[in-house]
């Protein structure tokens, strides 16, 4: 990767992470409103944080995030394991989100745990999270957690939104990796907690766009790309006809919250991911980002799920510098957000310089522990 390429790749990460986070602290207040209650509100879509209780302050985030921060800090623990001879795996992911479930169980860090980003006090913070995940987790924790018990599969039949929503970090990855792995390693991801096909099918997909657009592919080819790579697995036709709709009607139809109801309410996770999908199509310029999630959000769904996934994917095409600054400034969490973005590029550009030759126990290896 030549150094002007690595610098756009790690606008494109920052852009993801921190947009995906803009896109749910929009949506999360809304999530149980019905649309028409908010276009009352907010005649030109909600385009500003707003607070959802006593509790929700304005800008903050939810599980979404929570759940894709730890998506990333599995991806780069997974990398820096390979200096152990041990191999990339993505099991280590399902480890970190188990290291969410401790988040949404205990009141704050227990020091049990290694690493650095479950001692953040503030993902403590219960936002909702899906009972899907929840129960999930919980029944893969039974008996002492270790690695080699992990990567099974959830005994459900679950496509709710809760794996497409936090799975856009396996895009992200250096272009090194194919596509093709990052579809499937993204699916295997959201298969953790979501046994039903196209659960895990539209998590892949949702992957292969952003590592498309991160690689220079334009919307259109990257949604194009995930299109075919659907239709070569079983049960693809939910998640491919979602897709095919959402494009249809970003061609044909008005760009507003009417026609995003046509797509559903983005509880499951086909609908979510092409409600997402319609809104980066209907406004796809760097200087519309805002336009794409007011969009997004404003409806009678899962706001914070579709605001999420819609800034992943227009963060992964635009960069950092395309992200509404006023929101940008007063999101939750974003010092932590931007430096796990920035630790990610590390790792996946100087990893050898940060452990490897180093030896297993450097202060990286202390932050990301590679289990």
């Amino acid at each position: 990767m030549s150094r002007a390429a690595e610098e756009t790749w790690r606008a494109r990460v920052r852009g993801c992470l921190l947009g995906g986070a803009i896109g749910d602290a929009l949506g999360g207040p809304v999530e149980f409103e019905d649309g028409r209650s908010i276009v009352a509100k907010h005649p030109d879509g909600l385009r500003t944080f707003v607070a959802g209780g006593d509790n929700w302050p304005a800008g903050t985030i939810t599980d979404d995030t929570q759940m894709t921060l730890f998506t990333m800090e599995g991806l780069i623990r997974a990398s820096v394991r390979t200096d152990r001879g041990l191999g990339f795996t993505v099991a280590v992911v399902q480890h970190a989100y188990d290291r969410w479930l401790d988040t949404q169980n205990l009141p704050g860090p227990s020091g049990e745990r290694d690493g650095w980003l479950q001692g953040e006090q503030w993902l403590y913070a219960r936002r909702a999270p899906g009972n899907t995940c929840l129960g999930a987790l919980t029944e893969a924790r039974k008996g002492e957690p270790r690695i080699a018990q992990y990567g099974d599969e959830a005994v459900n039949d679950s496509k709710g939104c809760g794996g497409v929503m936090r799975v856009a970090p396996f895009g992200l990855l250096p272009e090194y990796y194919p596509t093709g792995w990052i579809f499937d390693s993204a699916a295997t991801a959201a298969g953790y907690t979501h046994g039903h096909p196209t659960g895990k099918l539209a998590s892949g997909a949702l992957a292969a766009i952003i590592h498309e657009l991160c690689n220079g592919a334009s919307l259109d080819d990257a949604i194009s790309r995930a299109t075919e790579l659907l239709e070569q697995h079983g049960g693809h036709e939910e998640t491919s006809t979602a897709l095919t709709f959402a494009r249809h009607l970003a061609a044909t139809a008005p760009a507003g919250p009417v026609t995003v109801e046509r797509l559903g309410g983005g509880w499951v996770a086909e609908e979510a991911l092409a409600i997402a999908v319609f809104a980066a199509l209907a406004y796809p310029e760097p200087d519309q980002f805002l336009d794409a999630l007011a969009l997004a959000v404003t409806h009678s769904g899962d706001s914070d799920s579709t605001g999420a996934i819609c800034g992943n994917i227009l963060g992964a095409l635009h960069g950092e510098t395309a992200l509404p600054a006023e929101l940008v400034f007063t999101v939750e969490g974003r010092p932590v957000i931007l430096q796990l973005a920035d630790d990610f590029a590390l790792e996946f550009t100087q990893g050898k310089r940060l452990h490897g030759d180093y030896g297993p126990h450097t202060s990286w290896t202390t932050r990301y522990p590679g289990w």
